[in-house]
């Protein structure tokens, strides 16, 4: 079946609407006075305008998510799992209606747009799981009259920070383990494609997740900044370019947090028959290049190996 769509007629655009910040259960509008357009990938118009945190606004939504902590860690595992179940539920209930935002916002097809949130669903089927798979360990005799054992506990407030290209699997993948670990979470998305994250945040809070586990932050640097350098804020994790992973690495773990980081991804290339042939050759060696460059540190992080395990704290201790 082929979907066509209407062209814009001459002259005519859409009216800009306004995208807020998630805090405390509920839509915030900015305060800062700053914003930044949102386009509709068909027609080229700005679609929306998008609220930047101050560090004001950043502050209240940390100060959200380390209020609500005590309750959500302490809240049973399996009350948790039975959660995440109405999650996965309401997710895949509503899987088109996130495609749909995909496409308005990001510009890929319909189909690409339902294979992404398909991808996200994976992880939150994974996430149902916790139970399991925060065990710890117990070892009898490890020496003469000692005993050692393992247990593993949430971090407190974690961030994660996401690109442009999959503005639902990515922070999918990095709330679900996070929260099904006992931690609460603030989430600061591509400023090019937000609104796919206040979506899924309301979908959040009709599954059950209480006010203030999941926040979601609008911005730009200035958020970023402040999330790597806020002291609540135990571990962050981010994908997106080579550079600015750097960047993030090395800022928040001389903050003291444990950051993953994840850069130099592998992508598509299609060379039209009237490209510059030198040129499209150069920028795929470019690109194979960066994207080696970044594997090791990736291949070699426990976190990027281990989803649920980057988000608990693991405890090892000798007992007599």
């Amino acid at each position: 079946m082929t979907e066509v769509a209407t062209a814009p007629r001459a002259g005519e655009t859409e009216q800009p609407t306004k995208i807020n910040h998630w805090i405390d259960g509920k839509l915030v509008a900015g305060a800062s006075g700053r914003s930044g357009p949102v386009y509709n990938p068909a027609t080229g118009a700005v679609a929306a305008e998008v609220d930047f945190a101050s560090v004001e606004e950043i502050d209240a939504a940390v100060a959200s998510a380390k209020a609500a902590f005590p309750a959500w860690r302490a809240l049973s595992v399996s009350r948790r799992a039975e959660l995440f179940f109405r999650v996965r539920a309401l997710l895949d209930q509503h899987r088109d209606d996130i495609a749909r935002i995909l496409t308005r916002e990001h510009g890929k097809v319909h189909s690409d747009a339902l294979g992404e949130v398909a991808r996200g669903l994976e992880v939150v089927e994974y996430a149902c799981g916790v139970p399991s798979l925060i065990k710890g360990e117990f070892s009898e005799q490890a020496s003469t009259g000692i005993d050692v054992y393992s247990i593993r506990q949430p971090l407190g407030v974690v961030a994660g920070i996401t690109p442009f290209n999959f503005p639902a699997m990515v922070p999918i993948w990095m709330w679900a383990p996070a929260l099904a670990c006992g931690n609460t979470f603030v989430l600061k998305p591509s400023e090019k494609d937000p609104s796919a994250s206040l979506y899924v945040a309301e979908l959040l809070k009709e599954a059950g997740v209480p006010d203030g586990v999941f926040n979601v932050i609008q911005g730009d640097k200035v958020a970023v900044d402040r999330l790597l350098l806020h002291p609540d804020v135990s571990a962050v994790s981010f994908v997106g370019s080579t550079p600015i992973a750097k960047y993030v690495y090395e800022t928040g773990t001389q903050a003291g947090k444990r950051v993953q980081a994840l850069a130099g991804a592998k992508n598509h290339m299609i060379v039209l028959p009237d490209a510059d042939v030198d040129m499209a050759a150069d920028a795929a060696v470019s690109a194979a290049r960066l994207a080696s460059a970044a594997w090791p540190s990736r291949s070699s992080s426990p976190s990027a190996r281990l989803p649920i395990r980057s988000w608990a704290r693991s405890r090892t201790a000798p007992r007599r």
